[in-house]
């Protein structure tokens, strides 16, 4: 008799979700303090006038924050989360609206810089 036969089948179900929902999550999210610090540098940009309207995406593979300047348009800038590059070349990053990469790293902080740095000048 093996131990398959004892247990009830809806156990052993609840069980593998169990299993497969420790060894994978389901979505990338952003922290209290990430996500802190994001909104924080929206909300200035907000008072300056700069930004209008944001999104923000929890995906399987990556988070991302969408910011427009107005609500139908492409967004200026996205701010992604991708854990899969944390050991690599860093997991934030900030993408312009032609899809260029402005700036990766390991820090979400010195990441955002871009963003700051290039309003302030202009």
């Amino acid at each position: 008799m093996s131990l398959s036969e004892d247990a009830d089948p809806s156990e052993q179900r609840a069980a593998a979700r169990h299993a497969a929902a420790t060894t994978q999550p389901s979505r990338v999210t952003f922290n209290r303090l990430e996500l802190h610090r994001i909104l924080n540098l929206y909300g200035r940009m907000v008072a300056d006038g700069e930004w209008r309207d944001y999104a923000i995406d929890f995906l399987r593979d990556r988070a991302v924050f969408s910011v427009y300047r107005r609500a139908s348009e492409v967004p200026i800038y996205r701010i992604e989360k991708d854990p899969r590059l944390a050991r690599k070349q860093g997991m934030y990053s900030v993408i312009s609206a032609t899809g260029l990469i402005l700036r990766r790293g390991h820090e979400l902080e010195r990441v955002l810089l871009v963003i700051d740095r290039k309003l302030a000048v202009v």
